[in-house]
């Protein structure tokens, strides 16, 4: 059995790529897959955690900045 594969761009819209064969995909489901995450901004454990990543990303910036060639 021979199988071939769609070259870049070969795939349509709504299509994917698994295992090596085209499958089609239905855009309806996907978005039912996908979890909606409800997340209350104005809590103060909401605040801590946002200014804690931002904290941890601006170090981080610097540390690369200062490394960097």
């Amino acid at each position: 059995m021979r199988m071939t594969v769609p070259g870049p761009g070969g795939l349509q819209q709504g299509q994917s790529l698994q295992d090596g064969v085209a499958k089609a995909v239905d855009p309806k489901k996907v978005e039912e897959e996908e979890e909606e995450i409800d997340i209350d901004l104005s809590a103060p454990e909401t605040e801590k955690a946002a200014l804690a990543i931002q904290g941890k990303f601006r170090r981080f910036q610097k540390r690369k900045k200062e490394s960097g060639p």
